[in-house]
């Protein structure tokens, strides 16, 4: 298990400062959520290939794994969140984001990401779930061959408001994509505040399918991600599970609302992480 920090929560530092600060507070992965500041996958190319090559050079020089995430808010549309997404009833619009997809699954292929993170989107119309379902399956199979030549696994992340938000809606699209290369990103402030519950079971029922961990605080019923100890989630009985199980992948830290304060939400969130997993073993022993 490395403990990582998402740079949705850092948009106000440069790259090169943001990796020298968590390295300095002992974190040992990124997840890498390209956006306006950085990465930017739309951008002129040669400035993105300096970039990338910058990224890399940085992470190899701090001894840092990345995780290639897409939560970017404006980037296909500047005038409105998240938008398109796999779920849009328009085929033309739904590859506007099979586009960004792949365009970022390229990026964690030049990174040696090790997984790479995205979700649903919301659904507007009314639709058979069935219909629904083979609609974003039928997303997922369009990225699904770029992944694998490139060996990236594809990390599906359940969003509290999307098409697939809990751990059961992933179960039905798992069974439509049935690959090697597609697990699971579990938000651990999702479950909680979806009532997928306890934590540490559902870790435990899952341990094979996990390829990425988000973190944060958070309350029953209201998606917002908030900082260590402001929420009700009771973190050691999660470590413990994740130490039970022999997680070896990333867990990182997600407060993208956050960024005006990065200096002190990541050193906070190291000190109380560091402090959740020394209880967790302490309790195991």
């Amino acid at each position: 298990m490395k403990l990582g920090y998402n740079t949705n929560g850092l948009a106000h530092h440069r790259f090169t400062d943001a990796v020298a600060m968590l390295a300095d507070h002992g974190f040992e992965a990124m997840a890498i959520t390209p956006d306006v500041g950085w990465l930017d996958p739309y951008q002129n190319a040669a400035t993105l290939l300096r970039q990338v090559d910058e990224t890399a050079r940085t992470l190899d020089h701090f001894g840092m794994t990345c995780v290639m995430e897409s939560g970017a808010r404006y980037l296909i549309n500047p005038r409105k969140k998240h938008d398109p997404t796999l779920m849009d009833a328009d085929p033309e619009r739904r590859s506007l984001r099979i586009d960004y997809l792949e365009r970022l699954i390229r990026l964690a292929g030049d990174l040696h990401a090790t997984c790479f993170s995205f979700w649903s989107g919301k659904i507007i119309e009314r639709i058979p779930q069935n219909e629904a379902d083979q609609r974003l399956a039928d997303g997922i199979h369009a990225i699904l061959p770029l992944a694998e030549s490139l060996k990236i696994p594809l990390a599906f992340e359940p969003e509290p408001g999307m098409y697939i938000e809990t751990l059961d809606d992933f179960r039905r699209i798992d069974r439509l994509i049935f690959s090697g290369w597609f697990g699971l990103t579990i938000d651990l402030g999702h479950l909680h505040c979806l009532g997928e519950t306890p934590i540490d079971a559902k870790i435990r029922e899952w341990s094979t399918r996990i390829l990425n961990i988000h973190i944060e605080d958070m309350v029953p019923g209201v998606h917002e991600h908030l900082p260590f100890g402001q929420g009700t989630m009771d973190f050691p009985p999660i470590f413990r599970a994740l130490d039970e199980i022999s997680y070896p992948f990333s867990v990182c830290v997600e407060l993208s609302r956050d960024s005006h304060r990065a200096d002190l939400a990541v050193s906070e969130s190291a000190a109380f992480l560091r402090q959740a997993i020394d209880a967790a073993r302490t309790q195991k022993r």
